[in-house]
């Protein structure tokens, strides 16, 4: 891999490894938007679907108590139907061109960015949740697979339950797990994934290996509002880059 972009590799993933850390979440929204730039989607995702699975597993065993909590009986069938869901997204990402897909993209970072500006704090109530989790589960995957970023549906979703921390990071990063452990197979099945794509993201964790550990050190430090808003700028700003075709 060239200097160049292995210098964007590495520090795209040291910014989403911080706040991944902070907050639990970011890494696929800040990563994957700069990543596609510079390699191209499916590479971007390929890459991504690793880390996404070694990041997840460190999250889910950290945050395992969060599984007793009784408002997330809704994540059997909510993880079934994302794992549904990524399939036909993988089938969507090998066969539509890349333009229509990093348009896509675009419009659902643009999406995620009007929606949590016009209304951040909202909640669904557990029976609401378990009637709506099939139809979420779904959009989650096919989002996974087609993009690499599945936040917008699924972390919305998990969001709007009013969780605490604890239990919002374990049910988010239980998500990501379970689409990335469908996902990657479905990459090499489906011919997208490259065998030195494997090598470039075992070397993507060495910078994430350092700044996630660094993101949860200031958690308690920093404001999770400034946080969200420098999220939201930035998520904004790619998303119009890549709508408009920069």
């Amino acid at each position: 891999m060239e200097l160049e972009r292995l210098a964007i590799l590495g520090l795209t993933l040291a910014a989403g490894a911080f706040v991944k850390g902070a907050t639990g979440m970011g890494l696929p929204l800040i990563a994957l938007p700069v990543l596609t730039s510079a390699f191209g989607l499916q590479h971007a995702v390929g890459i991504m679907a690793v880390v996404q699975i070694v990041t997840n597993i460190a999250q889910v065993w950290q945050f395992r108590d969060g599984a007793k909590d009784v408002r997330l009986q809704f994540m059997p069938m909510f993880l079934v139907t994302c794992a549904v869901g990524v399939g036909f997204g993988t089938w969507l990402l090998g066969n539509l061109p890349e333009r229509y897909l990093i348009f896509s993209l675009g419009i659902v970072l643009l999406v995620y960015f009007v929606l949590k500006i016009k209304n951040p704090h909202f909640s669904i109530a557990p029976t609401v949740a378990q009637k709506l989790a099939p139809f979420t589960g779904v959009g989650t995957g096919i989002l996974q697979g087609a993009t690499g970023i599945s936040a917008p549906v699924g972390v919305t979703f998990i969001h709007a339950m009013g969780l605490d921390r604890r239990v919002h990071v374990y049910a988010v990063s239980a998500m990501f797990l379970l689409l990335g452990f469908i996902h990657l197979p479905a990459l090499f099945i489906s011919g997208i994934m490259k065998p030195d794509w494997m090598l470039e993201a075992l070397l993507a964790l060495i910078p994430i290996a350092i700044f996630m550990p660094l993101g949860q050190r200031v958690a308690g430090k920093l404001s999770r509002k400034a946080f969200d808003r420098m999220i939201l700028i930035f998520l904004g700003l790619m998303g119009v880059k890549m709508v408009m075709g920069l």
